[in-house]
Parts: C-alpha cells; sequence; structure tokens
C-alpha cells in the first residue's frame, strides 16, 4: 500500500506525541513493504533527508504563527498527497478536521487521529480555544475513522457527541541504560536526579515541578529537559530560576542520551494534565523510571497503580518525592509493574498491526467509521 502521514512536524521524530508515533509506525510500516511517505514542515528541518528509516520525507511550507502553522503545513501537505493517489492517509489532529471537510480532501481516503483535548491547554487564548472545540466537533461528524489513543478519549467522544471511535494507542520499547557515562557532561551520575520531559507549556506543569522541588532539601537534582516553540512567559520563569541544582539542558534530541537520563532518573514527573496516552509517559514507564504522575484520568488510565499521584499543588509534590525518599522497596515494585504494563499493553508492533488492518479498509473503501 501506499501510505502517507500528515499533521505532523516531521521524522525523525524531535518535537512530540506525534512525530514519535509517526516515526515509529511508519518505519514498520515501511519494514513490512509498504510505501509510506511523512510530510514534515520545511523549517523544522533545514538538512532536508529525503528519506529516513526506510520512510520518503516530503517538506512543506507553513505559515510560523502558532495559530496558522498545523493548518497551514497540512493545507499544503493535503493538497500534494490528493496529486499522488495514495491508498491511505493517517492525518494527526483534530485541528485539521475542518481541511478534511473542504470539498477538495473530502474523498481522501483519509482516519483522522484525534489526540487530546486542544481547548484545553493553557497556550490558547480565547479564539483559539474556540476553533478547537468547533474543529472537535467537525472531527466527530465526519464519516471516516476517527482515531482515539485512550479510553478516555473515546468515553469524551461517544458522550459528548455520540460518536464510537477506532482505539488505537501509542507504543513504547523496553530500554535500559547502556552508557551512563553519557550523563557525565551534564553533572549527572545515576540515581541522583529527578526529571521531567516536556514542553514547557502550562497544562504541563513544569514550573509547579521546579517550586516543589526549591522547597526540598534531599540531595538530588532536577533535570526539567524540553523548552517553548515560541516566546513564552512560562519558559522565562523557569529560565529565571538560581537553585544550583537545577539543570535546564533545553530540547535534547539524541536517543542515547534521552535513553540514559530515562533509566538512571531516581524519579521522573509527569506534569501533564491534557491528552490522552501521552508518549513521554509510556517511554518513561518502559525505562523503568518511577512515576510521579499529575492525578487526571488520562494518566491513570495509563498508569494504573505502578505509580503514585499528586494534586495541581507544589506541596503535594513535594510530599510525593519524600514518600518515593521514605519507600525505596515500595517504588522497586512499582517501577517493575509500570515495566510489565508497558509489555502488556504498549507494543509498537501492535499497535503497527491495528494501523495496518485500517489502512487495508481504506485502500479497499470499507474502512469503518468507528
Amino acid at each position: 500500500m501506499r501510505i502517507a502521514l500528515i499533521g505532523i512536524r516531521g521524522v525523525p521524530a524531535r518535537y512530540g506525541g506525534f512525530e514519535t508515533c509517526a516515526e515509529e509506525i511508519g518505519r514498520r510500516l515501511a519494514a513490512r513493504g509498504h510505501d509510506v511517505t511523512v510530510y514534515a514542515r520545511s523549517r523544522y528541518y533545514p538538512e532536508r533527508n529525503p528519506d529516513w528509516a526506510g520512510m520518503r520525507v516530503v517538506y512543506k511550507p507553513a505559515i510560523r504563527l502558532k495559530a496558522l502553522e498545523t493548518l497551514s503545513h497540512t493545507a499544503c501537505s493535503l493538497a500534494d498527497a490528493a496529486r499522488r493517489k495514495y491508498d491511505a492517509l493517517l492525518v494527526f489532529n483534530a485541528a485539521n478536521s475542518v481541511l478534511l471537510s473542504r470539498r477538495a480532501f473530502r474523498r481522501l481516503p483519509a482516519a483522522l487521529h484525534a489526540d487530546g483535548l486542544e481547548w484545553m491547554r493553557g497556550k490558547w487564548g480565547r479564539f483559539g480555544r474556540a476553533y478547537f472545540r468547533w474543529a472537535e466537533r467537525i472531527a466527530a461528524r465526519r464519516s471516516g475513522p476517527l482515531i482515539a489513543d485512550s479510553d478516555e478519549i473515546a468515553k469524551y467522544y461517544r458522550e459528548r457527541y455520540g460518536r464510537e471511535t477506532i482505539r488505537i494507542a501509542y507504543g513504547a520499547e523496553i530500554r535500559t541504560s547502556v552508557r551512563p557515562s553519557l550523563l557525565e557532561p551534564l553533572g549527572l551520575t545515576p540515581g541522583s536526579y529527578v526529571l521531567q520531559i516536556t514542553r514547557f507549556e502550562p497544562e504541563n506543569n513544569p514550573d509547579l515541578t521546579l517550586e516543589a522541588f526549591e522547597g526540598w532539601p534531599a540531595g538530588k537534582k532536577l533535570v526539567l529537559v524540553g523548552g517553548a516553540s515560541y516566546r513564552s512567559k512560562l519558559a522565562r520563569k523557569i529560565a529565571a530560576a538560581r537553585d544550583p541544582r537545577v539543570i535546564r539542558p533545553g530540547f535534547i534530541y539524541d536517543k542515547d542520551l534521552l535513553r540514559e537520563l530515562l533509566a538512571n532518573a531516581w524519579a521522573y514527573v509527569h506534569g501533564n494534565e491534557v491528552g490522552g496516552t501521552n508518549p513521554a509517559l509510556l517511554e518513561a514507564m518502559a525505562a523503568g523510571c518511577f512515576v510521579i504522575a499529575r492525578d487526571v484520568p488520562f494518566n491513570r488510565e495509563v498508569l494504573g497503580e505502578a505509580g503514585i499521584y499528586f494534586r495541581k499543588d507544589a506541596a503535594d509534590l513535594r510530599e510525593k518525592l519524600a514518600w518515593v525518599l521514605a519507600n525505596p522497596r515500595e517504588a522497586a515494585s512499582r517501577k517493575a509493574a509500570a515495566v510489565g504494563i508497558i509489555r502488556a499493553r504498549y507494543d509498537w508492533d501492535r499497535v503497527v498491526d491495528a494501523y495496518e488492518e485500517l489502512f487495508r479498509g481504506l485502500a479497499s473503501g470499507r474502512a469503518a467509521s468507528s
């Protein structure tokens, strides 16, 4: 089959969950003999490699404004895809539903990945939130397949719109430490730090993690990996922190270093509170991290009893950090349970099996809408 993946920044994955999902399913589909194309945003990939991990990469421009970047790039990508006659398209982000509903693209054999509830994200103003609610309604009404990556997102679309979705989760690979010496340039040793890897956006709470840590006297460091793609008051606040124990390396794209950071962390704080199955949470669990997660249904669905949870309160997170210090045996047991959850429920090859079946349905014109 000729398959296209649209609506992301591109591959190799450097920027978020959509990119990781596209890379992992795309390279596996290519290895199974499918012809896979990924549409990438030109400005994020100045090297412009035409191929990656068996996938063809097509670069298209985007308007460099937060409110228009995704839509403008997806519009260019869909226009190109319409000429190339793909058998199946996977379009990420419910915000792109408004494009798929246009007459020019309505007949494309496309499945739409809803992701999380974008209108809940703190980075959007009134207009942005209104747009995403509107796009969500259009996504629910369109006849093509709508993908939810978690039971909670599927429940939301069912209860709010009466729309059934196709449930396909993200995946993760079990990873262990291979070269802990990679931590040395950051001044780290195994077990010496608390880790959070996230974009610096309000709903991910990196500032709350920083506040909790600054009032915690234990002999650990805090590593905040990430940043903001646009000018951000939150990013400036984190950059202004003066605690010498806080390490802010920015975005890290080196997968070997990321693996070592995850596999050797004393604890991992997952502050994300919006969205479905979060790839960063899966990666932390797969690396054997002890996870302290924001107490929301999306995180409980994935982590279950294999971690502990904190309220949106720095003092409560500080208490949870102290709990890990006081309960090392129980923490070790929960870490093992988290790895077991990944093996049982979030295997990438099984995820790709589900996508392959969906794409066959799209190619034959028999794909179910739910």
